[in-house]
């Protein structure tokens, strides 16, 4: 067996000691050792593998714009250009959400009690993508995504609206939940374009249209994020058969018309209420209209997702919001992000991440709700633009700096059952280039040996420490090779005080496992 032209290895500790540290190739030997043994091996495929990245949300977009265009440049570079980061998917909010350096909007603000069922009213904003004085998504969002784009034109966008209008809903509020109007009219006449419903349905048209005309192409639309989640911030409640009505009756013969290409995700919330197969309460017919399942991993049981992941063979599975607490503990933090959701949910078919907030500053802030406390992927300083860089950032680094795009999750040994308890775990993929990248993760307060071999490319071993709480990556190759490193840290002083926080769960604490 011939060996790979070329090797690429890193490691990342738990306690952010080692930060995607350049490991030099670990040597071939014939005996296999005394490390956990890692087969990797391409004769086993699983799923396509779409990408990973985060959600650009208004507080996200506003601290980015308001980076100098030197930073800021250079910071959507290391993330997005594809010989840096790479990343590869952003999620954006249709309308308005939480976190927000802005007043809440929809795209169709009328008062309660008045109609605008031609849409005659519909904005996305006023003014130059941009400008000081623009509104709504041309503020912040749409300016910071059209630089990325530039960047990397190969971006895949996911849209989640967090409330219809006002006047669409039973309660006429946009926060606190409430519903859509099912099955009244707002025109003259019965048929769909004359129900809320239908209406509804050409709201995310226009969406699409306005945000074609910018130059964004939106790849993945959902129905309603957390759509079981009646919260202060815009909300709004639909069970799982009113989506699935809704989108094989209105969303996707409107999207068939206009945007057929455009990919419709199901759920988009948490899995603590998936406690029944999605067959309970979903036809096939119905399914047939979503080209995915969109989820949350913030509360469990976590295998709820095998409800909906084993409903519908033909779906992506999408885990589509996670955040992560300011003053994370080690293991907390690296049980969910390397264990939860890098290790065991890649094995059990996932195709695509989108954490939550690329960005958030210091304090955990902007937002409309007085909540600190929390982070995003990266840091960014309110007064000087300067960034620090989170765990979270370092696990999406792993998928899409040695993940090519268009890879297929192959065949590894692992012995965590759960991704966060046990032994080494371990994730591969096959590129398309036939290049191999594997994560390797160690669940446990102590360092870890592993002993890797790829099925049919080697026929020998290669031994490496795998530090606690942390993951070593490795891509080999015959073609070039993407080794370009994070930028440095810069120095500013993180002040989640006064925290004002909810409820998040680890996976792996006894009292918050459900």
């Amino acid at each position: 067996m011939t060996k790979f032209n070329n090797e690429f290895w890193t490691v990342t500790s738990g306690d952010l000691k080692q930060k995607r540290e350049h490991l030099s190739t670990p040597k071939y030997h014939l005996n296999n050792g005394e490390g956990y043994k890692i087969v990797i091996d391409p004769s086993i495929k699983k799923q396509n593998w779409i990408g990973a990245g985060a959600a650009i949300t208004d507080a996200a977009a506003s601290l980015i714009w308001k980076q100098s265009p030197e930073q800021r440049n250079k910071l959507l570079h290391e993330l997005f250009d594809p010989n840096e980061g790479n990343f590869s998917n952003i999620r954006i909010p249709l309308g308005a959400c939480e976190p927000s350096s802005q007043p809440y909007y929809s795209y169709d603000d009328v008062p309660f009690g008045e109609h605008d069922s031609s849409l005659s009213k519909f904005s996305i904003g006023e003014g130059k993508p941009g400008a000081s004085d623009a509104t709504k998504d041309l503020k912040y969002i749409v300016p910071v995504v059209q630089e990325i784009l530039k960047i990397n034109p190969a971006v895949k966008i996911m849209a989640s609206p967090w409330s219809a209008p006002a006047w669409m809903k039973n309660t006429g509020n946009m926060k606190m939940g409430g519903h859509l109007r099912f099955g009244e009219f707002t025109g003259n006449g019965y048929d769909t374009k004359d129900r809320f419903e239908g209406v509804y349905a050409q709201y995310f048209v226009r969406y699409l249209e306005e945000y074609k005309k910018l130059g964004i192409p939106i790849y993945a639309i959902t129905i309603q994020n957390e759509p079981s989640n009646a919260a202060e911030w815009p909300a709004m409640i639909w069970n799982i058969k009113e989506l699935a009505y809704f989108g094989y009756k209105y969303l996707r013969p409107a999207l068939d018309n206009s945007f057929p290409d455009t990919k419709l995700y199901f759920w988009d919330g948490s899995l603590n209420v998936l406690d029944n197969p999605l067959s309970d309460f979903v036809t096939q017919e119905e399914a047939n209209a979503f080209d995915g399942f969109a989820f949350h991993t913030y509360d469990g049981p976590y295998t709820n997702f095998f409800n909906a992941g084993r409903f519908n063979s033909n779906w992506d599975l999408a885990m589509t919001e996670r955040r992560c607490m300011l003053e994370e503990t080690v293991d907390d933090a690296s049980h969910i992000m390397f264990g939860l959701i890098g290790n065991w949910l890649v094995r059990q078919g996932l195709s695509s991440i989108y954490l939550w907030n690329m960005a958030l500053d210091e304090r955990g802030l902007p937002n409309m709700v007085g909540s600190t406390g929390r982070r995003g992927v990266v840091t960014i300083d309110h007064k000087t633009g300067k960034v620090q860089r989170n765990l979270e950032y370092y696990m999406l680094r792993n998928f899409t700096q040695d993940v090519v795009p268009g890879s297929i999750v192959i065949g590894s040994s692992n012995y965590t059952s759960d991704g966060y308890t046990g032994a080494l775990g371990s994730v591969a993929f096959l590129g398309p280039d036939d290049s191999i990248a594997a994560h390797i993760y160690n669940p446990t307060d102590k360092t870890l040996k592993a002993t890797i071999i790829v099925n049919g490319f080697d026929n020998e071993w290669q031994d490496v420490i795998v530090p606690a709480y942390g993951t070593v990556t490795l891509h080999k190759a015959n073609e070039s090779i993407n080794e370009s490193s994070p930028q440095k840290d810069e120095n500013f002083k993180l002040n989640p005080y006064p925290a004002n926080l909810m409820d998040d769960y680890a996976p792996g604490k006894g009292v918050n496992t459900k």
